[in-house]
């Protein structure tokens, strides 16, 4: 399971990142109102997570994404309180979820800088 964390990680990401270009309007619905330019946060965020997903789906690269993913996933929680602070008006179910979720950032954050302290495999010599 530690060496397929990271590939599962940038897979997520990949499919999060995806997500951005092809639903932005409801991503940029969530960007907290006092941020500039919703739909360049959007694609900007967007992009972001695929270089994190690529970077750490390489292993000379995967400390420091493994950092900057943590990093994204602290920057983008304000985005997840303004979606759980927008929800008043709608279903008790969807209200639910999105306070619900804001506690999952926390793992995120946890297993990207596992990923990012996590030693390349030892290489045995001829090998």
């Amino acid at each position: 399971m530690r060496r397929a964390s990271p590939f599962l990680l940038s897979g997520l990401l990949t499919l999060t990142g995806s997500l951005h270009f092809v639903f932005p309007k409801i991503y940029a619905q969530i960007i907290p109102p006092q941020l500039p330019a919703p739909e360049a946060l959007v694609y900007l965020s967007g992009v972001a997570e695929l270089a994190c997903a690529l970077g750490l789906a390489l292993p000379r690269t995967r400390r420091l994404a493994g950092w900057t993913t943590a990093a994204l996933f602290v920057a983008v929680f304000p985005a997840n309180v303004q979606m759980a602070l927008d929800a008043d008006g709608r279903s008790a179910a969807y209200q639910w979820v999105t306070y619900a979720r804001l506690p999952l950032q926390v793992p995120l954050v946890v297993w990207a800088v596992s990923v990012a302290r996590s030693r390349p495999p030892l290489r045995l010599p001829g090998s």
